[in-house]
């Protein structure tokens, strides 16, 4: 999965693109407080994080979801939204006027109070900033002409937002954007460097000192050892308490470990060293025998949320210097829609559930999960593409493709059919999987080629420079099983994650020929009307429709959606776990207890 999808406004990150976040605990440290015995945890990621700066970040590997909040939470046991930043919010009758009404006495982790002014600068100087370029502008387009909501301050505790038309995902959105402080900003974001770039986009990254960062979230960034690891400190001005007034987290201490070897996190896991784990399919039968002996549990929370796919580079454009980012030979199998269908039916997704998950998964079909009133069945009408490699080459003959003698596949110009396929290094399952389709591809005599490469550069290969052939990736955004469009980025022609036919992005240098499909636009259409719906049927209407113009048009092909498996062990209390959301989602009310 991609992931992370995080607690808040932390879990867009997401958006996209598929990535695993996975949670450890070190030998304890303890001390005491009023609630529990508790000690410094270690949470693993497999890379290191991008930047320190949360507006301009692409990558899902992020130290936000422990330092930020937006104004509102979202429980995704419950998938309701609850007070966070924000003690209220209330909506017109006209559902075109938002209120938010923040709690008394938040401050910054400096001590600076956190008011009105700190909202309003987040959304109107930094989101809805063109100069800024931001994947979350994209989230706040409203209706058909891509208008933006408009905010103002009521007074120090209120802030009201205008929209320009009824739109159902908004207070889901709210959830995600983090809060920003403006006192530390606000210079920066209005002053220009050499090139007239607002300074901002080179404000806090990693090399900034850590304790210069100024949060409101859980914690802060105690220090940072670049390809190490980042240390968090309980932040001494969160607002957050439980019922007994005791402060929240309780957890003191965190430390971040970058380690990309999944096969060394297993190994200290086992040993007893780490407290938990995100169990892969291929290391389940191992853990589950040691379950009671090692004092863990493994937490089963369902099919994970987003989707895992193969897909081609549908973009037509040329960069800024003239030349295609796709050879204009690939882009013409790319861009023939027998092709994509072929290469569906040519994978046995039945093999890659048994041999990479051992069972532990579903065959998906669609981008919304099976478990949202959205989702549009096989048995409702949804085309799906069984394993059936004989009507795949049927259909590239059909097609003008040719086989030569050695069963290897043409084009009809004698072009040898062989192209890279990107995947990431950080998941091995995702290797698996790619290694799986390489071979199926043989089948029908097509050569893909591995590159296997960190997760960075395969973002900056799908969404900056454009220049790849085929990916096996994810994307993730939990909480869509509730609302849909939080898939728009992905989906929208014009969305930040519209990798398969990347078009022009804000601040980014210029695409030449760009091309938009006819069924690319009816995505788009879907979506704007799908917001503006709010009778629950005919929403359901609107995006049954978009999963049937996926099915048919195949610009990705759906994999294959592990179950969420995580390992905990005993002694860490109050886990609540569910695929659709990250395990760190109720992180401030973790303990640690003797056991």
């Amino acid at each position: 999965m991609i992931v992370p999808v995080f607690r808040h406004p932390q879990r867009l990150i997401a958006l996209v693109l598929a990535v695993f976040f996975i949670i450890v605990g070190c030998q304890p440290t303890k001390f005491q407080t009023r609630v529990a015995q508790v000690s410094q945890l270690v949470l693993v990621s497999l890379s290191e994080p991008a930047t320190f700066n949360y507006a301009i970040n692409e990558s899902p590997y992020s130290v936000f979801p422990f330092i930020y909040r937006g104004l509102l939470d979202e429980n995704v046991i419950t998938n309701k939204l609850e007070p966070a930043l924000a003690e209220s919010w209330s909506i017109s009758p006209d559902r075109k006027r938002i209120t938010f009404t923040l709690r008394k006495g938040l401050k910054w982790s400096d001590g600076e109070p956190l008011t009105a002014d700190d909202v309003v600068f987040s959304y109107r100087d930094i989101y809805l900033n063109k100069k800024i370029p931001n994947t979350y502008r994209d989230l706040l387009r409203i209706g058909d002409t891509g208008a933006f909501p408009s905010v103002k301050k009521l007074d120090e505790r209120q802030i009201e937002f205008t929209l320009p038309a009824p739109f159902a995902p908004f207070l889901r959105y709210t959830e995600r954007l983090a809060i920003l402080p403006a006192h530390a900003l606000r210079s920066a974001v209005f002053s220009n460097d050499a090139n007239g770039n607002p300074q901002f986009l080179s404000m806090w990254g990693t090399n900034t000192d850590p304790q210069k960062i100024i949060c409101n979230g859980s914690y802060t960034i105690e220090s940072y050892t670049p390809a190490q690891r980042v240390t968090f400190r309980r932040n001494p001005y969160y607002w957050r308490k439980d019922t007994e007034g005791n402060s929240q987290p309780y957890i003191k201490r965190i430390i971040w470990q970058i380690i990309s070897s999944t096969d060394n996190q297993l190994l200290r896991f086992r040993s007893g060293e780490l407290d938990s784990l995100n169990v892969t399919p291929s290391d389940f039968g191992l853990l589950k025998r040691e379950e009671k002996r090692g004092k863990y549990t493994i937490y089963n929370g369902g099919p994970s949320s987003g989707f895992s796919f193969v897909g081609f580079n549908l973009n037509q454009a040329r960069n800024a210097q003239g030349k295609p980012f796709v050879d204009p030979i690939k882009s013409q199998w790319f861009n023939n829609l027998a092709f994509r269908q072929a290469v569906a039916y040519a994978i046995d997704r039945n093999k890659i559930k048994t041999n990479i998950y051992r069972g532990l998964g579903e065959i998906q079909h669609s981008p919304i999960a099976v478990q949202s009133p959205y989702y549009l069945s096989p048995q409702a009408g949804l085309k799906v593409y069984n394993y059936n490699p004989n009507k795949a080459r049927q259909m590239l003959l059909s097609a003008g493709f040719q086989y030569n003698s050695q069963k290897q596949l043409l084009d009809r110009d004698g072009n040898r059919v062989e192209f890279e396929m990107l995947v990431k290094s950080e998941d091995q399952s995702r290797i698996d999987a790619a290694v799986q389709i390489q071979q199926d591809l043989s089948q029908i005599g097509i050569k893909a080629n591995l590159q296997v490469v960190s997760f960075n550069v395969v973002l900056r290969r799908l969404l900056s420079r454009r220049d790849w052939d085929c990916y096996v990736g994810a994307f993730g955004a939990t909480g869509a099983d509730v609302e849909p469009h939080l898939l728009n980025l992905f989906w929208s022609s014009r969305g930040s994650f519209h990798q398969f036919n990347q078009g022009p992005q804000p601040g980014a240098p210029p695409i030449q020929g760009w091309v938009v499909s006819d069924w690319e636009k009816e995505i788009d259409s879907l979506f704007n009307a799908g917001v503006k719906e709010l009778d629950e049927k005919k929403r359901q209407a609107i995006y049954g429709r978009f999963q049937q113009i996926v099915a048919q048009q195949l610009p990705v092909f759906f994999l294959v959606n592990p179950i969420s498996l995580q390992a905990v062990r005993d002694r860490v209390a109050n886990i609540k776990y569910s695929g659709l959301g990250s395990v760190l989602w109720n992180l401030d009310e973790w303990q640690i207890i003797n056991n």
